[in-house]
């Protein structure tokens, strides 16, 4: 008999799926928009608003970007008060998102694998978490503790579809990703595949 017969591990994918990507760099960009416009209301409101912007330009030329908002502001673009300040409070809030979310990308937290090890007899659950203490979630438990699989199958607006482990002493360990529900055709298929190599019960189906 080949590996394949003896081990079988399912890669978790975690936060490095391909929509944490494409919703951290849209937030990243429309915050800096905001933050921009917010900046640039707050810029030509002081020109226009200050007594000595008359003086300061006839005495030396504004920086061609400076001279266009204070044109700009008095054409009808956005005060700073209470517009640009909101345009700022929005941008950085989005900024602030988009980082945390970068971050969770970059940690990967909840990817990792689920090796089922025939071979040697155990079961390990590895998983990232966020840094510090918990960063590294690695579980190993024997083959005997498992006394079968089960499967939770919620529907709704936010649908759920899980795996679990259940072990001895009425322990279950969901051991399918978050965030990222399989299709029911997938949860069917895995948790079979799984129960028919650890030769125990599935439930659930």
């Amino acid at each position: 008999m080949n590996q394949e017969n003896f081990i079988r591990r399912y890669f978790i994918i975690g936060e490095r799926r391909f929509s944490n990507y494409w919703w951290a760099t849209v937030i990243l960009i429309g915050s800096f928009g905001f933050l921009l416009t917010g900046i640039s209301s707050y810029i030509s409101t002081s020109l226009n608003s200050t007594a000595l912007s008359s003086n300061i330009e006839s005495q030396m030329q504004l920086p061609f970007f400076l001279s266009m908002l204070k044109n700009s502001n008095s054409t009808g673009a956005i005060n700073f008060f209470p517009q640009g300040l909101l345009m700022c409070f929005y941008g950085s809030l989005g900024f602030l998102l988009s980082i945390y979310w970068w971050c969770l990308i970059f940690w990967n937290v909840g990817g990792g694998f689920n090796e089922f090890n025939k071979k040697e007899n155990f079961i390990r659950i590895f998983r990232w978490g966020y840094p510090g203490k918990n960063r590294k979630i690695d579980l190993y438990y024997t083959l005997k503790d498992v006394e079968s699989i089960r499967v939770e199958i919620l529907q709704g607006f936010d649908s759920q579809r899980t795996i679990f482990l259940k072990l001895k002493g009425n322990r279950e360990i969901p051991i399918t990703g978050i965030g990222q529900p399989l299709t029911l055709q997938e949860i069917e298929k895995q948790a079979s595949e799984l129960a028919n190599f650890l030769q125990v019960s599935l439930e659930g189906l």
